[in-house]
């Protein structure tokens, strides 16, 4: 067993009505001025402000709006929330909506509690604190309401960087999965699979490390959970239980319980992230149009492990001496089961066709203009992101 750090602090309260529940939450932090922030037209739409705004009122507790988070959510936005949030004197902050919304959220929290432009925190500083977020989740798939981490598109140059800490936490998370009903076939699929590659990112670990059988099992049975899951609600999209797996798939597959942050690998979103900066594609979408490139690419480090994943995830039976046959064989049935659920298995599936200047471009930003390597299960340069890029194409 490996050394590991554990941290899940945020409160869950999952299930049918419990955003009305919202006012009381939000009380017991102390709240007295809530900074709702949330997306698009549909929170509105569905009646869903309505009902937190109400629940608030009845805590008598005050609170102002923003809207308008759209996918990699923009740093333009973040830090129209500082201002606003500056302005109204707010003490906490809502998040009604996914991944993007929360992480929206986190930022302007650290905008609101720490001197200096946010920026510096999503290029290396170290935030010393962050307002209090609560959240009432509509999205299963990037599991920031029970995560560290935020995600950010800074507009000057299209740059999409994360920043982590555990000042981020999310205080509670409201998680009521009939919130998912509505959500369109193309989201479901692509969070689905954001689910999945969270605990494959895991799943991967640096070298000499050796991963837990529990954690191992964990993992592997999530992911075969939300791959049963995301079929049904792709079919009936008003499946209570099937989306009640997959929104507690989600939350878990990113709260390190399917393994420890920095033992894995994460090069898939290094990969993904220049890619969601450059074409604005949806996040799920480009990691499974990047997966099967990078799994072939890095295979050949430790077959066993991969073989391992499709035996206990795909039923391929197991053959001493054949595990990088195995491995090949699993790799494939990934990319199958992206494709039975609508998602690309290449970046031209999304008519993106990348050119040789993209795809240099592309990899120097991912390598931070030349400075840095990716990957825990195999450590790739700039010239190994290039070939992935390429082979991905």
């Amino acid at each position: 067993m490996e050394f590991f750090q554990y941290l899940a602090p945020t409160k869950v309260i999952f299930g049918r009505g419990t955003e009305a529940r919202v006012g009381e939450l939000c009380k017991e932090q102390g709240a007295k001025k809530v900074l709702i922030h949330y997306g698009g037209h549909s929170a509105k739409k569905s009646g869903l402000l309505d009902k937190i705004c109400a629940s608030l009122d009845a805590a008598c507790i005050s609170h102002v709006e923003l809207g308008g988070v759209v996918p990699n959510p923009r740093l333009s936005k973040v830090y129209e929330g500082i201002e606003l949030g500056k302005k109204e004197g707010v003490d906490f902050i809502l998040a009604v909506g996914g991944g993007s919304v929360i992480d929206s959220a986190k930022a302007i929290g650290y905008g609101l509690t720490n001197d200096g432009d946010v920026w510096d925190y999503y290029t290396g500083k170290t935030p010393a604190a962050c307002l209090p977020i609560g959240t009432v989740l509509t999205i299963a798939a990037a599991g920031s309401e029970m995560s560290n981490a935020s995600i950010i598109t800074n507009e000057n140059g299209w740059l999409k960087r994360g920043a982590y800490s555990p000042y981020a936490y999310c205080k509670f998370a409201v998680m009521n999965p009939e919130l998912t009903y509505t959500l369109p076939a193309y989201q479901t699929a692509s969070g689905c699979t954001d689910i999945i590659v969270h605990s494959l990112e895991r799943f991967f670990v640096k070298p000499n490390v050796k991963q837990l059988n529990l954690t191992d099992g964990i993992a592997e049975t999530l992911i075969k959970n939300v791959m049963r899951n995301v079929k049904i609600a792709l079919k009936n999209p008003s499946d209570y239980d099937a989306r009640a797996e997959i929104m507690w798939s989600g939350t878990l597959s990113h709260n390190d319980i399917t393994g420890d942050r920095t033992l894995g690998d994460w090069a898939c979103h290094q990969l993904e992230h220049e890619l969601g900066g450059m074409f604005d594609i949806a996040h799920g979408a480009g990691l499974a149009a990047v997966w099967g490139s990078w799994a072939r690419y890095v295979m050949p480090v430790n077959p066993a492990r991969f073989a391992q994943l499709a035996v206990n995830v795909f039923g391929i039976p197991y053959t001493a001496g054949a595990e990088e046959k195995i491995a090949l064989e699993g790799i494939e049935a990934m990319e199958a089961f992206f494709k039975s659920i609508g998602m690309p298995t290449k970046i031209s599936d999304m008519d993106i066709h990348l050119t040789d200047e993209q795809i240099k471009e592309l990899a120097y930003k991912c390598s931070f203009n030349n400075t840095r390597t990716i990957g825990g299960f195999k450590a790739l340069d700039i010239n190994d992101m290039e070939a992935i890029y390429r082979m991905a194409k």
